[in-house]
């Protein structure tokens, strides 16, 4: 019997549900198995490499080396280990099984975790919650948000109830995505089956606040955390930080940055984002550059988020030297891959040759062994965005879908952008109404750019009406959209237009 089948639109994994009558088959003498019910202290260990000498391995044998192959990321010698495991017969049990399909997810080969999962059912497996959650990780992780529907809809067909993880999986998707009204959604379902909302949950409603423009709330959920007495976590520190960050109030920012050290927590590569990025925005290079090299001593991986933050004020500034020699440093300490990225974007800023053409610049990061993420589409289109090629912006879009990865709200608010700086409000005004037609909700951001890109095009009465429509989404103006505005109403003051 077979729970899923598989298909494929535009990259997106479907999953076509068992028929009812069928899954009363799957309950009948199904393994109930616990993710702990194997003592790993009792199997032999073995190095891999005597499994290339053909000799006849043990059934512990395997799982031991199956699990050993993922978490040391070599994923295909674990599925060559597989195959040859059940062509002796064998299969392997459920930690092995959970073990492949993180591996599988965390590399982004959705098609064989799904596939892995599907067999461990046909094996007679009954998997727990926390199964059913990394795998709808695995989809969410890569943007596959159709796919992780179907996923919750297998558990509720099955009776297996969603726990705290399952919720904040889909939150974290949620936010991220900028689906407001999903977001609050998962909280008000969390909060009417008492599950407790935990400091995870309250970063994110705070970035939720934030990135909807609505500083007061974000501000007031920081006083609510403090009023329960629940102590701050590096999660809520990094969504303080953010917060003051985007409103410009960065000695409050760095303030609550010396604080969050002071009490013993290390900050992570999002708080180091979030400093950096601000400080460049308000033009302190020095300051952000200062930041970027402690990061690097801190022997953090860097995040290619930041080099696009970094290499656009460069530039702006002509200061090429220094790109060269933060990606100089970055190849001593061995950041091969993030080097990569780095190169890519100072050729598509600086160079306009190699890498003129979006596909070239992906064939050439997998080239290098960088694993493709949404981020890093993200960042490549922003970074032809900016230079006005709006064609291999829409490319990269059409690149990233290709790899079966949903556009998320800051891919699509580029593409918003790369259309205002040429000129082509309409097109970007039809990526604003598909937005909110497919249930992501328009932010900040968007509004902002898309009154931009009406500026651009002279189309100034359309300014306020999208200002309008920014308020009554509940989003606050930020500095930039305000100055659009008085800028649009001057215009129109000043000339004899009749509505």
């Amino acid at each position: 019997m077979v729970l899923f089948s598989l298909s494929s639109t535009r990259g997106v994994t479907s999953f076509f549900l068992c028929s009812s009558s069928n899954l009363s088959i799957l309950n009948k003498g199904v393994k109930e198995v616990s993710l702990r019910a194997f003592d790993k202290k009792n199997l032999v260990t073995k190095s891999p490499e005597s499994l290339l000498k053909g000799k006849e391995l043990s059934w512990e044998i395997y799982n031991h080396t199956i699990c050993d192959c993922c978490k040391v990321g070599d994923i295909d010698r674990a599925m060559t280990l597989l195959a040859r495991m059940e062509a002796s017969g064998l299969h392997p049990n459920l930690i092995s099984y959970t073990h492949l399909i993180e591996a599988l997810g965390s590399i982004g080969r959705t098609l064989e975790a799904e596939a892995v999962f599907q067999e461990m059912i046909c094996c007679g497996f009954k998997p727990r919650v926390n199964l059913y959650n990394v795998l709808l990780r695995v989809f969410l992780k890569k943007g596959l948000l159709g796919g992780a529907v179907k996923v919750l809809d297998v558990m509720d067909d099955l009776g297996i109830c969603r726990n705290q993880e399952t919720y904040e999986v889909l939150l974290d998707y949620y936010v991220n995505a900028g689906r407001l009204e999903d977001t609050w959604g998962i909280i008000n379902e969390m909060r009417r089956k008492r599950f407790q909302l935990s400091s995870f949950v309250y970063s994110k409603i705070i970035g939720l606040y934030r990135d909807n423009g609505m500083w007061k709330k974000a501000m007031g959920i920081v006083e609510e955390i403090r009023e329960m007495g629940m102590s701050l976590d590096k999660q809520i520190y990094n969504s303080i930080i953010d917060t003051f960050g985007k409103y410009g109030d960065l000695d409050e920012a760095l303030e609550v940055f010396e604080k969050m050290r002071q009490e013993g927590l290390r900050p992570d590569i999002t708080t180091w984002n979030s400093l950096i990025r601000w400080h460049c925005k308000v033009g302190d290079l020095s300051k952000a550059l200062e930041l970027f090299t402690q990061m690097l001593e801190q022997g953090l991986y860097p995040d290619p988020k930041i080099f696009i933050t970094i290499i656009s004020c460069l530039g702006e500034q002509g200061k090429w030297d220094v790109i060269k020699k933060n990606f100089e440093t970055m190849k001593y300490r061995g950041y091969k891959k993030s080097g990569a990225i780095y190169a890519v974007l100072v050729d598509i800023y600086g160079q306009y040759g190699k890498f003129a053409d979006a596909e070239e610049c992906i064939s050439a990061l997998k080239s290098e062994g960088v694993q493709l993420s949404a981020s890093i589409f993200c960042v490549l289109a922003n970074a032809y965005a900016q230079q006005g090629l709006c064609e291999q912006t829409l490319k990269v879009l059409q690149l990233m879908e290709a790899e079966g990865i949903e556009p998320n709200i800051i891919m699509l608010n580029v593409l918003i952008n790369a259309f205002g700086i040429t000129g082509r409000h309409m097109e970007a005004l039809s990526i604003y109404d598909q937005m909110k037609e497919s249930g992501i909700s328009p932010d900040v951001v968007t509004y902002s750019t898309l009154m931009k890109a009406y500026i651009r095009a002279r189309k100034f009465d359309k300014v306020p009406e999208i200002y309008k429509q920014m308020e009554y989404a509940g989003c606050t103006p930020d500095r930039k959209a305000r100055e659009m505005l008085q800028a649009a109403l001057m215009v129109l003051e000043q000339r004899p237009y009749m509505y």
